[in-house]
């Protein structure tokens, strides 16, 4: 019998993650999910000098993690405060006239980026705690249906999951960095 590896990718060096629970009720185990993705996406940002991160460095595509920051900072305000929560809240980085400006306008400061997307998240989570459960639902916009926080939570965790994909090609371009 061949020997099972430990890991079948490098973690991360740096940061303090903290690793999800492997038992725990769904609504603990969907946080920590999103807060160890969250994190990831974080430490992807780390240490990377002013100029690359702003760098689109996968053509043709436009992402950059500058933009990855705006474009989850307003993906956590749509998904959280806007559908669930239904809060009347401007939309970040986006308009009908410029629906891709979270990626295409990257003139503003990136620790501004950062610090919004880290209130947007701080937010969440007081939208998340204040639920009675994960059964509670917003009202999607587009076709009137109940969301529930469960299917919220899911979504970004998918979100996230697929962009920090996108983190990771962008920083191993910039410096070589590779990790879960």
């Amino acid at each position: 019998m061949s020997e099972v590896p430990v890991s079948t990718s490098p973690r991360w060096a740096g940061g303090d993650r903290a690793e999800p629970p492997r038992t725990g009720n769904e609504l603990e185990t969907l946080s920590a999910f999103l807060d160890w993705h969250r994190e990831t996406l974080a430490l992807k940002c780390a240490d990377v000098p002013a100029a690359q991160l702003s760098a689109r460095l996968v053509e043709p595509s436009g992402i950059s993690l500058h933009g990855l920051v705006r474009h989850l900072a307003g993906v956590e305000r749509w998904w959280f405060r806007i559908q669930f929560a239904q809060e009347d809240v401007p939309m970040l980085y986006y308009s009908d006239d410029d629906p891709d400006q979270d990626f295409d306008d990257l003139g503003g400061d990136f620790a501004a980026a950062l610090e919004t997307w880290r209130a947007e998240c701080a937010r969440s989570r007081e939208i998340v705690a204040a639920a009675a459960s994960l059964d509670d639902t917003g009202i999607r916009h587009s076709t009137g249906e109940p969301i529930s926080l469960r299917w919220v939570m899911f979504n970004l965790l998918a979100e996230y999951a697929r962009h920090n994909g996108h983190a990771d090609m962008l920083r191993e371009r910039i410096d070589g960095a590779t990790g879960t």
